[in-house]
């Protein structure tokens, strides 16, 4: 059972309810204060399917914030418009001061961007945004002259912890540095998340290892008692399998629910994924703490449809008929009989036709329909290639597993998902 989907459209429906309307720097919105997604792994990828999600393009935007990447060329060049209207926003001030000659509007200057790597290079740049905190956060150290700035590579600090130290509390990225914000194009909306490792027990490895590999030696089963536990380790050992699993937590002052919110969840459940690979831990838990909880106005609509409505019964008939055409059409005979025996006061047939229509509307029951037309699918799988990453998986080394990654490593198979809804970006 997709289980994310439907709090993700009960959220929708708690901003719709108890939302207060507010009018912001980007546009009117109802919003709540406070909530949390919660996912687990194993039920797998938190890919949202009652509307359609364009993958490629969460990937691309992860593997710009990975790269340390600030400007958008790389996105533009890869097909991912999402920060185009930041950047053009930040043009189109600058032009208003009338100091840099001719005014392009979005779609040329775009052009300009993909086109021209010197323009890119000026216009294309956000500023010390995520991918700079993520990979080198600017800081002061004391030194024996005085005070110095240093650079801090977040990610490949974390990695590093995670296999020197996996019970750590202090395993935590954080975008929101208090001295470049204003220098950033638009501050960090999700600021910072953590990680955390628990160790698995005998049994979970186990399960791990038959999943993988079926059963090994004799045993069918793992036992609780002492020796079959030492055996157990031992022969997951040699088959490599994990000792841990790792759950990341992110923190986000602002969510624009409808169309930034699915992207973010599907986005730090790819980040799990991939720290899960780079460390040999198996993904478990994902959990988003939400800050400012909110729909824009001119989001309203997009979100009652993906909520969904309950099915009519003319669609309801429809699917019982395609799902089983003998049973629907006894019930409906059976009904259509019963009420005309019933009218010539038959009521010995009026009762054979009710026991009938009784079986028809059971076997009809066990269908299982779906209650709206936004109804969940199951959730897809992730498969990642790293054929190509780094063989070392060393902290030191982890510009090196990022330049291995491409963002064709990353497949969703079995991904079923309602139509996409289109809506406009608040920039």
């Amino acid at each position: 059972m997709n289980k994310l989907d439907l709090d993700y459209q009960e959220l929708l429906k708690d901003i719709m309810k108890n939302g207060t309307e507010k009018v912001t720097r980007s546009g009117g919105t109802k919003s709540v204060f406070g909530r949390q997604i919660r996912h687990k792994m194993s039920e797998g990828f938190p890919l949202l399917t009652t509307k359609k999600m364009p993958w490629k393009v969460i990937v691309t935007e992860l593997m710009w914030f990975l790269k340390g990447d600030t400007n958008i060329k790389y996105l533009v060049d890869n097909g991912s418009n999402i920060w185009n209207g930041d950047a053009y926003k930040k043009y189109a001030t600058e032009m208003e001061r009338g100091k840099h000659g001719v005014w392009l509007d979005e779609k040329e200057f775009i052009n300009e961007i993909k086109n021209d790597d010197e323009f890119a290079k000026k216009w294309g740049e956000l500023g010390p945004i995520y991918g700079k905190q993520w990979r080198s956060w600017s800081g002061q150290i004391k030194s024996i002259g005085g005070k110095g700035n240093k650079s801090y590579d977040q990610i490949a600090n974390v990695i590093e912890t995670l296999k020197t130290n996996p019970d750590s509390r202090r395993m935590m990225v954080n975008a929101w540095n208090v001295g470049e914000i204003d220098s950033m194009t638009l501050p960090p909306c999700h600021y910072g998340f953590q990680v955390y490792t628990r160790e698995f027990t005998t049994q979970e490895r186990c399960d791990l290892m038959n999943k993988k590999h079926g059963t090994t030696s004799s045993r069918d089963n793992c036992f609780s008692n002492e020796e079959f536990e030492r055996e157990v380790n031992q022969d997951a050992n040699a088959f490599d399998i994990p000792t841990r699993a790792i759950s990341l937590m992110w923190n986000q002052r602002s969510v624009d629910t409808f169309l930034g919110l699915p992207f973010n969840i599907a986005s730090y459940g790819l980040l799990l994924e991939i720290l899960a690979k780079e460390v040999n831990m198996i993904p478990d838990e994902l959990i988003g703490n939400l800050g400012d909880t909110h729909l824009y106005l001119n989001h309203i609509d997009q979100a009652t449809e993906q909520m969904g409505s309950e099915l009519s019964d003319k669609q309801l008939n429809k699917i019982f008929k395609e799902l089983d055409a003998e049973s629907f059409e006894t019930f409906v005979t059976a009904k259509r009989l019963k009420t005309q025996a019933v009218k010539d006061m038959d009521y010995k047939e009026a009762g054979k036709q009710r026991d009938i229509e009784r079986v028809a509307k059971a076997k009809l029951a066990k269908l299982e329909l779906p209650i709206h037309d936004r109804q969940p699918f199951d959730l897809p799988n992730l498969i990642i290639n790293d054929e190509f990453w780094n063989p070392d998986r060393t902290p030191e080394t982890f510009d090196w597993t990022i330049k291995g990654m491409e963002i064709s490593d990353f497949h969703i198979t079995n991904y079923k998902s309602h139509p996409s809804i289109k809506a406009p970006l608040s920039n």
